[in-house]
Order: structure tokens, then sequence, then C-alpha cells
């Protein structure tokens, strides 16, 4: 079996998701589970690009000890010393710096010749090798390349100090049979790439990230670059838990292996999802709550029988178990905080004493708590930023009147503290209650989208709302969670507000420290 090492790029590409806008605390937490998971390598960010992507990158190299971080980089000297600045802490800092070299980028976006383009990579990579030992260097848009080019380039960015070369296949042209060719290529044809790890990353705009990477390893590529739930910009990218378990089910057929812990796949999947704002599609591969339903009577009576009939991978495999969390409305504060272990939680004090206190809630009105209720409440506590004034919902009602109109009374403690109350109609409840928050709400607000959800199921199950809003013209993501579905949605509205007020907060304390 040949090993491949796993690359993992969601807190960075996938990150570039429209309407994906993750802050640090949710960053930090990803990237320990990502650590669970048992990739080999993360990209945490991109650490030129702004102030908070610099302190998210840093604050998860000054942490995650047990995977190489890694940064991104243009192929500018500013951009490698921020990068390096922010992963001098990690354990093994790796730097992830790209350069185009297809002709319609070195024309159109670049500018320069092939000549140029050679000359400029060679330098970036020398620079960058001074300070990191391991240097990844990216063809962007290796698929639409010259392959004698392509090689011609590597062979001098190896000679400079590049450990490990990426072929991408940026805008998803790719097919497996052309796309692998290129590693076969890059194989016979360049001197010195015994030298060098060859990577692929693939994305999914025709469908075939998952089919494209794996023709990759097929022909020499040593590490798989991907995101959880094929997350990232456009359609996606690879999707790692798809190429895990096509890995384990088929070892007949693909003899590789990876360090990846197929137990932790439904809870990294279900962080992600959550943190996002994503939903996983019903009928995605290996994730989606559709894959192991059957609706076919002949199928159900074949996995009644014997589960294999028509089950290639069983729920267990990727951590998918009984939901059900035996503790109740009698469980003490210990058993509590041994649930809290296993799910993969590190609280506070403070932050497990209040998700004790909402679980103890929960049970008062939920006849059964399960798993996916737990993980829900943790993962908003853990990730809640509770050092700066926001909104805070206090009560709400909605009523039907003798015409049928829906009228909803909102009251909220403002920022400022001081409480505020309105009442608006609408021509349904959510209509009506986002028309109050609005008006009660100084920030100039556009709703793009809304979806309800349930965690879990049954008639008692949580609500989780998702919302994106413009908030003064800059997209936000908002989410939210109670067994009420009004609440739920006026939770995730006010958290999207606030997310935005956080943001500025934060950029107004570093104009400060910048005087």
């Amino acid at each position: 079996m040949s090993e491949i090492q796993i690359f993992d790029t969601t807190l960075r590409d996938g990150e570039q998701s429209p309407g994906v806008n993750l802050n640090k605390l949710e960053k930090l937490e990803i990237a320990k589970q990502l650590e669970r998971f048992g990739v080999d390598r993360m990209e945490a960010g991109f650490p030129a690009s702004s102030k908070g992507d610099f302190e998210a990158v840093k604050m998860i190299a000054d942490t995650i000890k047990g995977t190489s971080v890694t940064g991104l980089a243009r192929s500018v000297k500013s951009d490698i010393d921020a990068a390096w600045d922010a992963l001098k802490g990690a354990d093994e800092p790796c730097l992830h710096v790209f350069l185009a070299t297809s002709p319609i980028h070195m024309k159109y976006k670049l500018q320069k010749s092939p000549e140029e383009v050679i000359d400029l990579a060679v330098e970036m990579v020398r620079y960058a090798s001074q300070k990191f030992s391991t240097v990844q260097w990216s063809a962007e848009d290796a698929s639409r390349s010259d392959l004698p080019f392509l090689a011609q380039i590597i062979e001098k960015v190896i000679d400079a100090g590049a450990t490990v070369i990426n072929l991408p296949d940026t805008v998803g042209y790719g097919t497996p049979e052309d796309y692998g060719n290129i590693f076969k290529y890059m194989t016979e044809n360049v001197p010195n790439i015994d030298q060098a790890i060859l990577s692929c990353h693939c994305h999914n705009d025709l469908g075939l990230a998952v089919a494209n990477s794996i023709a990759a390893v097929e022909n020499g590529a040593k590490q798989i670059e991907g995101t959880i739930n094929g997350i990232g910009e456009r359609a996606g990218n690879a999707s790692l838990e798809e190429l895990a378990v096509a890995f384990h089910i088929r070892s007949d057929a693909y003899p590789f292996e990876t360090n990846l812990n197929l137990n932790e796949i439904k809870r990294t999947s279900d962080l992600v999802s959550k943190l996002t704002g994503m939903h996983i599609q019903a009928n995605k591969a290996i994730v989606g709550k559709n894959a192991f339903a059957h609706e076919s009577g002949i199928h159900q009576d074949g996995v009644l029988k014997h589960a294999s009939t028509y089950e290639i991978i069983t729920p267990e495999l990727i951590g998918l178990h009984s939901n059900v969390l035996f503790l109740g409305k009698h469980s003490g504060r210990h058993a509590f905080s041994d649930k809290v272990k296993q799910l993969g939680f590190e609280l506070t004090e403070d932050k497990l004493k209040e998700a004790f206190q909402k679980f103890k809630l929960l049970t008062d009105s939920k006849k059964e708590v399960t798993d996916d209720d737990l993980f829900t409440i943790l993962t908003d506590i853990q990730t809640d930023s509770s050092v700066v004034d926001k909104y805070e919902l206090k009560k709400f009602q909605v009523q039907y009147g003798s015409n049928q109109i829906p009228t909803a009374t909102v009251e909220l403690k403002t920022p400022e503290k001081t409480i505020v109350q309105e009442a608006c109609t609408g021509r349904g409840s959510v209509e009506a209650l986002y028309a109050t928050l609005d008006k009660l709400i100084e920030e100039d607000l556009e709703l793009v989208d809304y979806q309800i959800s349930s965690v879990g199921r049954g008639k008692d199950a949580l609500a989780e709302s998702n919302v994106q809003l413009l908030v003064n013209g800059e997209q936000m993501n908002g989410r939210g969670i109670a067994q009420d579905v009004i609440e739920a949605s006026a939770n995730a509205f006010l958290n999207a507000v606030n997310r935005y007020i956080i943001q500025k907060h934060t950029e107004e304390i570093r104009k400060v420290q910048q005087v």
C-alpha cells in the first residue's frame, strides 16, 4: 500500500465559498477537529490577506501540534514574511506559495513572459526556503499549462528549494485521463522530481474533482488537497471524506492508504457544516442524510435480510452511531462533562457551566436528548465571542388577528444596553419577525437567504436556522437553534448582525493599536 498525505484546505480554499465568513474561534475549533480527523497538513489561511486572517493563522499555528500548519502566500516577499510571522510558532511551519503558469494567466493576469515567470518563481522559492524547511510551490492553472514549460519551471523551483510541487486544476477543467497524464509527464520528464513530493488540488466545476484526484495518485502524486464536504469556490473542491472512504472500501482497486481517522468523518462534516452555514445536500455521498436511507421496498427488504446487499459502507465506519444521549434531567455534571470530552470539546469552566445549564433546560422540554443536540449546543457556546456588547433577544411574540395577518412583537437589548420594543406585520410569521427586527436594529439590513432544518428527528427535535444577511453592504452568515422555529429564526438573524458588530469592533481595536 502506498501512503498518501492529506492536505486539508477547508480553512483557506473552503472559506472562500460565497457567504462563508469564519471568526477566529470558529477556525480554531475546525482546526482542532481536523487534527483529530488526522490530516497531515492543514492550510490555516492566507496571512497577508488581512489582519484577521493573520491572527487566526497564528492562533492555529500556536495551538495545533499534531498536524503541520500551512499558510498561503503570493509570489511576493511581503506575503512570505507575513506567513512566517504567523507560522513560526508551529511545530512544522509550511509555506504554500503559488504562481500562474498557463498561457492565458501569464498573458492576461500576470502580464509576464514565460521567462519572467520562471525567474520570479525561482526567486520567491529561494527566498522562502531561507525561512521555511517545507516549501510547497503551486503552478496555478496547471491543467491548462504547456507541459514542457511546466516541467522546466518545476525543475528550477525544486533546485531553488521547493519540497512539494502542487499541480492544481484551478478552474476544474481537467478530466481524469488528462489530469493524470500531467503527473505522469512530470514524473518522466523532470530530472530532479524525486527530490519533491507531487501534490494534486482539484476543483469540482465539472463534478470530477474526486475522480481527478484519484487519477493523480495513480500517476505519481503523493499528496491530495481537498476540503471537508467538498466546500470551496464555485462548485467546490475535492471532498476529502469521499476520497478517504473510497480508498478504504475499494482498496482492491486503489492501493492507497491515509492517516485519516474515518470514525471522525461525521463529526468533522457536521462541525464544518454548522460553522460555515453550508448545508450538506441530502444525497451527498458519505455524509448526506440520505447516504444510508433506503426508500425502495426491494432495497429495504434486502437491507433487513443482510445489510451488505445494498450498503457498501456502514454508518459506524464514519462515526455515525446510535444518536441517543443517555443523559436526562437527573444526570449530574460529572457525567455531562465526560460526554463533552467524548464529543471532542475542551471547554473552559465558565463555558462548561453554561453548556450544562442549557442542557438542563433542554431536558425539561425534550424527552430524548441526542448527541446531535448536544453537539449543536456545544458548538454555539465554544465559538461565541461574549467580550463584545451585542443585540440580545429578550422577548418575542407572534400572533394572528381576525384578519389572519401575522404580527410580531419583539423586545431587544441593544449593544448600548437599552431595551427597545417594536411590532410589525408580515405575510407570514417569519416575515413579520424579520420586519420587526429590521426596524429595531440600526444597521442597514437585507436578507439574502433563509433556511430552516431540524437537528435530528422527532417532533421535539431542535430547529436550526441559517441566514445570510447584507449588513451595511457586507455579507454575513448567521445561525440559530431553539426548540421553536420562530425563535431559531430570530437567533440566526441576530447572530448575523452580531457577527458584523464583533467584526467592526475588532477592526476598531486594530486601528487604535496601529496608531
